[in-house]
Parts: C-alpha cells; structure tokens; sequence
C-alpha cells in the first residue's frame, strides 16, 4: 500500500536532490527574469490545496505588469514575453514550486492546483480532486495538459485520485519529462494558456477508462 508518509518522504527527498542539483540553474533564471520581466522575479498565488485549504504557490513570473493609458493591466497575450513564453514552454516558471513541495503543501505527482474562484463551480465530484495534495505534475498534465477539455482534465484527475500508487507517480514523472522535453500541451486553441474554467457542460458522470490504469 502507497501509504502517505512514504509519498511525503518521497516528494522530500526527491525536491532537495533537485533543487540543490538545479541550483546554478535556478540563480541564472532569476536573474534573467528580474532583467527581462522585472521584479519581484516570483509570482504568488493562492490556489486551494489539500482538502481545498489555500495556500501560496510560487512560481517565476512569465509576465510584465505592462497598463495601457487608463492604468489596466493589458491582457495576458499582450504581456507575455517571449522570454516567458519559453519558460512556460519548458515548465522552467515550475521550478520554484519545489519550495511549496518542501513546505508540505504540494506533492511532485498530484491534479494541479487551480484558481480559487472555480471551487463554488465544481460538481461534489470534480472536488475530488481535492482529496490529495495537488502537484507540480499530474495525470492530466501527461495526457494532454492545457490542450484537452476540461471534462477531460477532471476526468484524468478523479482518475489518480482513485488509483494513485508509487508506479503510476514514476510512471507520471517519467512522462512529464519526455512531455517537458517535446513541448507538448503547452497552450489551448485560441489562448496563452488555457481557457477560464466556467462550470459549463459538467456533469457527475465520469467514464475514466480502466485501461488508463499504470
């Protein structure tokens, strides 16, 4: 049985191995998103965790805080560097999140965590996901991630809720890599991202297929 002190121990061990490994990198990357994005060089956000306590999630900015004349933010696209497209592109901006799976309030495998303002929108079914810690990858980053629905997304993340086991997070992690490595997924049709999450279309039937099992 994948108990949760063994997962837990797993995420601290493998999160210091790679942090400490990736250091040099991670001082380079500062530097260059202070120098073409500016400061502060993270960017923080409340996301619902474990049992949909919020907490902070750190990531590195991709964005400047470029206003039009009236002082509005202008829109993603317009905001989003070439520069950060290429650490979306690469799941560089990712890296910092290590810190939240050090602190215990994310796991290297888990449904990622999403906008606060969706949890009133999810069926008592897609809280699921919820039921463990969110990761930096998942099940549905693997099998399509922003580039599928989001039926799809939950019905991949209800699905590692279910099944979740120490192959099928070896099996996620080394897809994430091969995932990471052909920069797939990256963005959704007609976005810079992903579209907005609205609650339409959704239902409490899932038909997660068994052959998805690891």
């Amino acid at each position: 049985m994948y108990r949760k002190w063994i997962k837990r121990l797993l995420d601290i061990i493998s999160a210091l191995i790679i942090l400490l490994l990736l250091m040099p990198i991670l001082l380079l990357l500062m530097l260059l998103v202070a120098v073409f994005l500016g400061r502060p060089v993270f960017f923080k956000q409340t996301r619902p965790g474990y049992q949909a306590v919020p907490f902070q999630m750190i990531k590195f900015r991709t964005m400047t805080d470029a206003h039009n004349a009236e002082g509005e933010l202008l829109p993603d696209a317009q905001r989003l560097t070439r520069f950060g497209k290429f650490l979306r592109a690469t799941s560089l901006d990712e890296l910092p999140e290590l810190w939240n799976v050090l602190k215990g309030e994310m796991s290297l495998v888990g449904p990622r965590p999403l906008l606060m303002e969706y949890l009133p929108l999810y069926s008592k079914e897609q809280m699921r996901r919820h039921e463990v810690k969110p990761g930096i990858t998942g099940w549905a980053q693997v099998n399509g991630r922003n580039a599928i629905s989001w039926t799809e997304k939950f019905n991949h993340d209800i699905f590692y809720v279910s099944h979740y086991s120490f192959c099928l997070d070896i099996k996620i992690l080394l897809l994430t890599c091969k995932k990471v490595f052909i920069r797939e997924g990256i963005t959704q049709a007609g976005s810079v991202t992903a579209e907005k999450f609205t609650g339409q279309g959704n239902n409490n039937t899932w038909a997660v297929m068994e052959s998805h099992r690891a």
